[in-house]
């Protein structure tokens, strides 16, 4: 994927972890990862791992495609 890709699916993690109320931190914690490894996905400093991007759906409880819903 290219960076444009990661930085759609970091706004949309942020944008649904915001609407869940979640601080990076619960999100990070629901998912077994640190503070720092959330804030540089959402904004494509690092590259997550498609069992790590399962996981953040899972924990922000929204399908994967609306994940990568890109409209």
């Amino acid at each position: 994927m290219n960076k444009s890709v990661y930085k759609k699916l970091g706004k949309n993690i942020k944008k649904r972890r915001m609407e869940l109320g979640y601080t990076q931190q619960e999100l990070a914690d629901k998912i077994g990862k640190g503070l720092n490894f959330v804030g540089k996905i959402e904004v494509a400093f690092s590259k997550p791992s498609f069992d790590t991007i399962i996981e953040i759906a899972n924990a922000l409880e929204i399908k994967l495609k609306d994940l990568f819903d890109f409209s």
